[in-house]
């Protein structure tokens, strides 16, 4: 009983006994209230937690950590579905949705101290796009399409994936490196080379590529990715806040609230709200006023594996509206898009 005991208070899970019928204790957000509880749910249904979790508490805060395991791969594939309609100045509608899926994975190839080497593969990238009740599909497992202006596309993805890159990073998620660029770059330039004969637009290809495939990029978005609690740690119920910015300037800047739903199960759950509040431009020439407002809202969750400290799910919701009015003080025509994207990271299948 002691042992028990001992395991309650360093986890937040209790297996205790009632009417021979042994159950959990999960602590929690309760969604209506808003306040920290303590739920009972069958113990079977309660994945086993390690006795040294890597994210785990200390006095009621937790930290996140990772604990990989050599020789071990983990998944990272990350999906983005925009749904985008238009309504001009008449009402008419025009709709249109976008997809993206880039599936990556991270194998670990050893563990020195607290810096794991690790082989980020390059897996896979899929894009679609939907309008008019036509839609083009470009992915790296199917054949090249048939049609030319898809080809060059299709080739500069299926040269990306296929690679592997080497990474370095410690055991609070800190991404320290990230190479064997090169060789990607060389091998995209091969795959346009077959297709581009012009040597300037070959190389504005591969500039472009580099602008937006380079190490910082994948730094800062793996950073993003795989870890989001404080480094002080936080207790459940806690919320903390982070923005970034929206524009090159900048000038916006989207703020994520964060709150830690709950730890158990195996699982760290972490709510996300925020976005960009809403914001009036207006430009007067004459009598025509020409305004355009917009604002950006998101909601979800991102789950973690309490053992790991691996992002198992994130499923976040993102609605960005836009207005912009024409108007000369006796009449006024105005044009609407929203768009409604759903970004996950290793999605449910």
């Amino acid at each position: 009983m002691k042992k028990i005991a001992a395991l309650a208070l360093i986890s937040t899970i209790a297996i205790v006994s009632c009417n021979k019928k042994e159950t959990a204790k999960i602590t929690k957000v309760d969604p209506k209230t808003g306040k920290t509880i303590t739920v009972e749910v069958p113990a079977d249904s309660v994945a086993k937690v390690e006795e040294n979790p890597a994210i785990k508490d200390s006095a009621g805060i937790y930290k996140q950590t990772f604990k990989l395991e050599k020789g071990k791969t983990y998944p990272l594939t990350t999906y983005q579905r925009d749904t985008k309609t238009m309504t001009d100045p008449t009402g008419k509608t025009l709709n249109a949705t976008n997809e993206s899926t880039d599936e990556m994975s991270f194998t670990v190839n050893d563990i020195k101290g607290n810096i794991y080497d690790i082989t980020l593969n390059l897996v896979s990238k899929r894009n679609s796009q939907t309008a008019q009740g036509k839609t083009i599909v470009v992915d790296t497992k199917l054949p090249l399409p048939k049609e030319d202006d898809l080809k060059m596309i299709w080739n500069i993805n299926r040269a990306l994936t296929g690679n592997k890159l080497n990474m370095k990073m410690d055991t609070h998620g800190n991404v320290i490196s990230i190479t064997g660029f090169d060789t990607v770059y060389n091998k995209v330039a091969a795959s346009v080379g077959t297709i581009v004969k012009d040597k300037n637009q070959k190389e504005s290809i591969i500039a472009s590529l580099k602008e937006s495939f380079n190490e910082k990029v994948l730094r800062d978005q793996f950073n993003k990715n795989l870890t989001i609690m404080p480094r002080k740690g936080v207790k459940v119920g806690e919320k903390w806040t982070s923005s970034e910015n929206a524009d090159a300037q900048g000038k916006i800047k989207v703020t994520s609230n964060y709150i830690l739903k709950s730890v158990g199960n195996g699982i760290a759950e972490i709510g996300v709200t925020g976005g960009i509040p809403k914001k009036v431009e207006k430009q007067n020439q004459g009598e025509v006023t020409h305004s355009l407002s917009s604002e950006l809202s998101q909601n979800g969750t991102i789950k973690f594996d309490q053992n790991t400290g691996w992002i198992t799910n994130q499923n976040i919701s993102v609605v960005t509206t836009q207005i912009e009015t024409i108007s000369n003080g006796k009449e006024s025509q105005s044009m609407k898009s929203v768009s409604n994207s759903s970004v996950m990271v290793n999605p449910s299948k």
